[in-house]
């Protein structure tokens, strides 16, 4: 059985965007001149992502500025590459044949950022606060009979019933991967963030630099000892070539782009489409789409409280928003997005666009109005929380806003920075008491491409991602596409799933897009991935 997609080559691009995305890709591919010096000591990398980085621990949280703060200083069991394929990374694996029992074998030279070698008790305890916290990791766990260290090298891990995908939940590239960090560490609590960065990966945390939303540092491990495999994805050899890497905060994008254009930064994450000449104009500058399957922007609302308890008040909600609108002001240039109402985006085996006709329609304000009327909506302000600092993210708040206020909604628009939104998303108190209602994030196709993966479907309540559906008949769902034998059977079921979230309103789709990163021409060989990465990259004189 196939449950994470291994072909994406018939994704829906708009005409002309396949030459974008060609051009753009093979721009990061650029070979070094010949004679170029490459690093030596002393180089740095200074980047600019998304967003300022607070949230610490890439557990608790699936934002995906901590996720790649993970990727920095932890490492992972296994990996996947650009095909989607699982390979060995902190340790080589066995299935038995009867599919219940995995065995992983850590390979030798692991060690952890204060000398302590990693050991199979620490990837067990790590495994196991993983599976507490991400979607796909909580149904292997419901299936678990048991996770142990076998010695110091050995994980065996053995199921009651075949689970054909955990290797690719495992080995996953994003939402929530399972970092290996010591046991001592991965022994907090999955409800609180962890205070001890020790880390297993390619780079050390330096903590006395940390400026929390404004700076962090990362020091090459020395002691790291990388795959001989080549680097591709997360999967391979992770050789790093500098000696430091800064990330840091410039809220404004026209001063960060200005800064890359002067060089006073080397890289930058996320381009603001209309802004895009400035950088074009220079020759120092590289522009390229480095993720072609593109992001699926929506919203989440909160189950827990008033007004979005209420399911006929959701499905007014949803009813009221238009994608079109949503992304024209996201993104403005159409070559870079697609109105699509499949919760597992557009061009993917398992798409299905069941029960999204008004998002992909502009909307029905007056039948959203129609409904609350009918729900008896009594003025419940939504409190819709607004981040300010992330390019990708500062639209969908103030077009939907508008849409919900067309509707017949009372909107408590709340402006904040992202690490604030993401901090306080994870508050179930009400939101006249510091929680919300509804809030927008962006999530990469291959995060949520499978009922398996995507960590909005899920209706485990408080087990469940932020906004906390309890929802059984989703479980239920959920477990028949895992069951399904067959790739049709499979599709059949997700369809199911789709009519199902879209009716309860889980979260709602509001279209798929590019972005586009830039570097200075002097970064080379810098992975193509989803996730930006810092191994591999090299920085010419």
């Amino acid at each position: 059985m196939t449950f994470i997609p291994r072909d994406f080559s018939h994704t829906v691009f708009k005409k002309g965007r396949a030459a974008i995305v060609a051009a753009a890709l093979a721009a990061s591919t650029a070979i070094v001149p010949s004679g170029t010096a490459l690093a030596q000591d002393g180089q740095t990398i200074t980047a600019v992502m998304h967003s300022g980085l607070r949230v610490l621990d890439p557990i608790i949280t699936t934002a995906h500025i901590t996720r790649n703060h993970g990727y920095m200083i932890y490492d992972v069991l296994i990996a996947m590459d650009d095909q989607f394929q699982v390979h060995p990374q902190m340790a080589e694996f066995d299935v038995s044949d009867d599919g219940l029992t995995y065995t992983f074998t850590l390979r030798d030279g692991l060690t952890f950022h204060d000398g302590e070698p990693v050991t199979a008790a620490d990837a067990v305890a790590s495994l196991q606060r993983w599976g507490e916290r991400d979607s796909g990791g909580q149904l292997i766990f419901d299936v678990t009979e048991s996770l142990e260290a076998s010695d110091d090298k050995t994980i065996t891990w053995t199921l009651t019933e075949p689970f054909a995908p955990l290797l690719d939940v495992v080995g996953k590239q994003s939402a929530v991967p399972p970092f290996i960090m010591p046991a001592r560490v991965a022994e907090t609590p999955s409800s609180e963030a962890v205070t001890d960065y020790t880390g297993s990966g390619p780079f050390v945390f330096v903590e006395e630099e940390f400026e929390p939303g404004v700076s962090v540092t990362y020091a090459k491990f020395e002691d790291y000892v990388p795959r001989d495999e080549p680097a591709n994805w997360m999967a391979g050899g992770k050789i790093v070539n500098v000696d430091t890497v800064r990330w840091v905060t410039m809220p404004d994008v026209q001063t960060a782009m200005n800064a890359l254009v002067s060089g006073e930064i080397d890289y930058l994450e996320q381009t603001q489409i209309d802004l895009l000449p400035i950088l074009e104009a220079s020759p120092d500058v590289v522009t390229e789409v480095r993720d072609p399957l593109g992001f699926q922007t929506m919203g989440r609302m909160n189950f827990k409280h008033a007004p979005f308890d209420n399911e006929q008040i959701r499905q007014a909600a949803l009813m009221a928003m238009g994608q079109e609108a949503v992304l024209a002001t996201l993104v403005g240039n159409p070559d870079f997005y697609d109105q699509c109402g499949a919760i597992f985006g557009c061009g993917t085996p398992l798409a299905t666009e069941t029960g999204a006709e008004t998002l992909t329609s502009g909307g029905d304000p007056e039948g959203a109005r129609a409904l609350l009327e009918e729900a008896g909506y009594d003025g419940t302000p939504v409190v819709l929380m607004q981040p300010t600092d992330v390019t990708t993210l500062t639209a969908q708040p103030v077009v939907v806003a508008q849409q919900l206020r067309d509707a017949g909604f009372t909107v408590d628009m709340q402006a904040m920075d992202w690490q604030t939104l993401v901090t306080r998303r994870a508050s179930q108190s009400a939101p006249s008491e510091g929680g919300w209602n509804i809030f927008f994030t962006n999530w990469a196709i291959p995060e949520i491409n499978t009922p398996i993966v995507n960590p909005m479907v899920n209706g485990r309540g408080d087990d469940a991602w932020f906004g906390w559906p309890e929802d059984e008949p989703l479980e239920e769902l959920r477990a028949e596409f895992i069951a399904a034998g067959t790739p049709e059977a499979q599709a059949e079921v997700a369809d199911r799933i789709q009519a199902h979230v879209i009716d309860v309103v889980n979260y709602v789709p509001l279209g798929q897009y590019l972005t586009v990163q830039a570097r200075r021409t002097n970064l080379v060989d810098m992975i193509q991935s989803p996730v930006p990465v810092f191994w591999q990259i090299d920085k010419s004189e």
